[in-house]
């Protein structure tokens, strides 16, 4: 089981604190399932899967058996006789004589005693790394070592699989279970991890989790309220505190704890956090992380003395501001960053000392030497946490949190239960009070809400008394109204209630169960089904493209600024960060740079979807239909028109065993996409095609482009790419072939009636000619004239040949056409063809001063 960044890992043991847990585990992930928590795996930890628990085997890790593995007490340790690395543990493991046991572990030292262990008695399996690297399951048994007979062990974290390294055995807390104790019933555990979708925020915390099982179980949820003793000095003149925008920052809580030890974290601490995803590191980051937790609310903690000396022995102000251009930070990480007016920050009267949300600064980090620490509890704007989290790619737990949003309430309580751990795991002193600036409270709503609301929206009713148990258990506070009415007010832990009474019938729902929902047809018959020709007509150009061998692909409407810029033959210049580019639809939070804006046109993403596809295949023949996006100056919504784009590139034709050997296969060409566009306006019956050469689109190349025109208007271009542009989209030298249509112009063109003219049983006469004309005549004007002069006889006409070389006038070509004449009544005379074939010979003499050649050119 891997962790997200989206994700709640929940110990069921540590949820267990809060609120009763059914007694099969599966049948609670199932019910959270359904809510809208959804599981995406369980882990376990030396117990067995339970009830209907589905465990993949990875997770499901070793059983510690009952009788193999317990608790034990350190009666007395000596050094080894014969070894000066290993030492002799005398234990009490609850079964009469004590035993003793060899270890090399480095956490204990001969003299100790007092201390409990985990026993791991013969035939108990444990893990263990080979000479080769590889991690296996062992069962111990006995052996001597260093002329002692040893037949247990002291187990650490690794062997028993809770941990991938550790630094020595396993010290379990005083108050931990009795010597003979199974270790399963002090370590065991069992791990949920719980998809947290955008709207359930606070349900990234074991108090919201909590909350949404007592709703959905029945039961009450305990959430303690935390009490610290403080000493008699007062918080106030120690630090001060300045919000310079309270949209930013909504509150910023400031608490002072004296006299801290900093080591390590108790045992049950570390145990949790690293069972909920997070490395133990010391008792000052593993509170604030053990809070976040458990609240929801992040928080930091400074180094107090250190504030003071960058303040000149004053009292520090903490300022939460927008960093000024050309401000830098060394993070916590040691990485120096250079900021700008985009970044929310922490900085005091020296400069910037962390960033807001994000990660703290490493002058005012919390070290071994540190005494006196400045706890911050605050809440900050989830859009300005986040870019930043982006901008220096730095997601944690707390800027996860603070990108859904942290309701400022929370800030005050963290602080609280954070204030009372360090002064009972850190020795700490707690100053009375706490500076809070809270510039903006953010009103609780008051709904009202009636059985007729949630029956109206949801198509059937909820109990009464459903209801209100439901919204209480949720931390809503109900009132009734009248019969079968309720005044709701929202908790000060949720941001999400914004649709007033719509959201509070989803959280009925939820809760009462989707499986819950009752089934029955629709009362009223379903209305005569409407054609919609707009999506009639889509349809069909997607089976006729289909029918030419073309491939759909759907890619993202969202995309970068530098992806469009690659469509310039000239080298484009990326956007700066945070800049979407001039001309795009932006969004205002994007969730990575490469989807920041609304596409403008479709090629960039079928363009990476062929590049992909080459590095696997030899040809592809793509294409996508859909909606770009294009900014209307002046109006809040975009124009959405619809647009088709076309790739080939590769072979024509799929390869075969009869392919001749050593000759290069035919490539897709200019001509097969214009047959594409053809294939397509021909078979959805538009009148008034015609193609003209064009040098304006930059993507294509200049001497093998065209535009699509219906009635002399034009609608879209294609041709083949670019070379520059080709290599932009790592496409190499290919000779990549594209077109992008406006599709809404296409279809608009599509007639709603066309007629058919009844095919004639009389045989056709076939006839060639070939003109030679200069060399800047489009065969398309060529054609044209043909058919004017050919007349009704003239039922087809195609190109079938170009020739330019020895035997014509410099600067002509000449074009080979197949003409077929026929009548619908009658068989043809050849009197009548030649009439008719002389026709057109002479009217091209004349409008384009062709030369027919065999007659007028040898």
């Amino acid at each position: 089981m891997k962790y997200k960044a989206d994700a709640m890992l929940v110990p069921l043991s540590w949820l267990k604190d809060y609120v009763p847990l059914p007694a099969d585990p599966g049948a609670l992930v199932e019910r959270l399932t359904i809510a809208g928590l959804e599981s995406s795996g369980v882990k376990l930890f030396g117990v067995p899967a339970a009830g209907t628990l589905r465990v993949k085997p990875e997770d499901a890790g070793l059983v510690w058996e009952r009788d193999k593995l317990v608790v034990a007490q350190v009666l007395e340790i000596t050094k080894h006789p014969n070894a000066d690395s290993l030492k002799l543990v005398k234990l009490n493991y609850g079964a009469g004589e004590p035993k003793t046991v060899i270890t090399g572990a480095e956490n204990i030292a001969p003299g100790q005693s007092g201390m409990k262990i985990v026993l791991g008695l013969r035939g108990s399996r444990y893990f263990f790394t080979g000479k080769d690297g590889k991690k296996t399951v062992m069962t111990l048994e006995p052996k001597a070592l260093r002329g002692i007979d040893n037949d247990a062990m002291c187990m650490s974290d690794f062997e028993l699989g809770i941990a991938e390294e550790s630094e020595g055995i396993i010290i379990l807390d005083d108050a931990d279970a009795e010597p003979g104790t199974p270790v399963q019933d002090v370590l065991g555990e069992v791990v949920v991890e719980l998809d947290i979708l955008p709207n359930m925020a606070r349900c990234l915390s074991m108090h919201g989790i909590a909350r949404e099982v007592a709703a959905l179980t029945g039961v009450a949820a305990t959430i303690p309220t935390p009490v610290v003793p403080v000493s008699h000095e007062k918080v106030e003149g120690k630090v001060h505190v300045e919000i310079a925008d309270p949209k930013l920052c909504g509150r910023y809580t400031a608490t002072v704890v004296r006299n801290v030890t900093v080591k390590d974290a108790p045992r049950w601490m570390r145990s949790r956090l690293h069972a909920a995803g997070m490395r133990p590191i010391n008792n000052a980051v593993d509170i604030t992380n053990y809070v976040m937790l458990e609240h929801g609310q992040p928080l930091h903690a400074f180094d107090y003395d250190v504030l003071v000396a960058r303040a000149g022995g004053k009292a520090p102000t903490i300022t939460v501001r927008s960093a000024k251009a050309g401000e830098t930070l060394k993070t916590l990480d040691g990485q120096d960053r250079e900021l700008s007016p985009d970044n929310l920050v922490i900085a005091d009267a020296a400069g910037v000392i962390a960033l807001a949300g994000v990660m703290g600064g490493a002058e005012t980090e919390v070290s071994a030497a540190t005494k006196t620490l400045l706890l911050e509890s605050a809440s900050f704007d989830f859009v300005s946490v986040r870019k930043t989290a982006r901008q220096f790619n730095l997601f944690s737990e707390a800027s996860t949190r603070f990108s859904r949003g942290v309701h400022p309430a929370l800030a005050g309580t963290a602080a609280v239960r954070a204030a009372q751990l360090f002064h009972d795991h850190a020795g700490g002193e707690v100053l009375a009070g706490v500076v809070d600036s809270y510039p903006a409270p953010v009103p609780r709503q008051v709904i009202d809400l009636n059985a007729g609301d949630i029956e109206r929206l949801l198509g059937f009713s909820i109990p009464p008394a459903e209801v209100a148990r439901v919204l209480t258990a949720l931390q809503f506070q109900v009132e009734p109204n009248g019969e079968d009415a309720w005044v709701v007010t929202t908790p000060e832990t949720r941001l999400d209630i914004q649709a007033g009474v719509a959201d509070l019938v989803e959280e009925l729902a939820r809760v009462y169960g989707y499986d819950n929902l009752p089934e029955r047809l629709l009362p009223l018959e379903l209305p005569e089904p409407k054609g919609n020709r707009a999506l009639e007509l889509e349809d069909r150009v997607r089976d006729l493209l289909a029918d030419q061998g073309l491939n759909e692909a759907i890619t993202y409407s969202l995309s970068s600024a530098d992806a469009e810029a690659k469509l310039q033959p000239a080298a484009p210049q990326p956007a700066a960060e945070g800049q979407a580019g001039s001309g795009f639809v932006a969004l205002l939070n994007p969730l990575s740079p490469e989807r920041a804006v609304m596409r403008r046109v479709l090629l960039p993403g079928l363009l990476q979807v062929a590049q992909k596809n080459l590095e696997a295949a030899d040809s592809v023949a793509l294409y996508e239909l859909g909606f770009v996006y294009l900014p209307k100056p002046g109006e809040r919504l975009p124009a959405e028109p619809r647009k088709l784009a076309v790739v080939l590139c590769g072979r024509r034709t799929g390869a075969a065993w009869d392919d001749p050997q050593g000759v290069s296969p035919a490539k897709y060409d200019f001509y097969d996409l214009k047959g594409v566009v053809e294939g397509l306006t021909g078979d959805l019956h538009i009148p008034g095609v015609s193609f003209a050469p064009t040098r304006d689109v930059p993507w294509l190349h200049p001497m093998r482009a065209a535009e699509l025109r219906v009635n002399g208007a034009a609608v879209g271009t294609f041709g083949e790419l670019h070379p520059k542009v080709a290599e932009a989209f790592l496409l190499g030298e290919r000779a990549v072939q594209v077109a992008e249509l406006d599709l809404e112009a296409v279809l608009a063109a599509v007639p709603a009636r066309y007629g058919y003219k009844p095919f004639s049983t009389f045989p056709p006469a076939k006839r060639d000619v070939a003109v030679v004309v200069a060399d800047a005549t489009p065969a398309e004007a060529v054609l044209t004239e043909i058919r004017t002069a050919g007349g009704d006889l003239l039922t087809d006409a195609s190109l079938f040949d170009v020739y330019r070389g020895a035997g014509l006038p410099e600067g002509s070509k000449s074009l080979a056409f197949a003409l077929t004449y026929r009548a619908p009544d009658r068989t043809l005379g050849e009197k009548e063809i030649a009439k008719a074939h002389e026709k057109v010979e002479a009217r091209l003499k004349e409008t384009l001063k062709a030369q027919i050649r065999g007659k007028d050119l040898a």
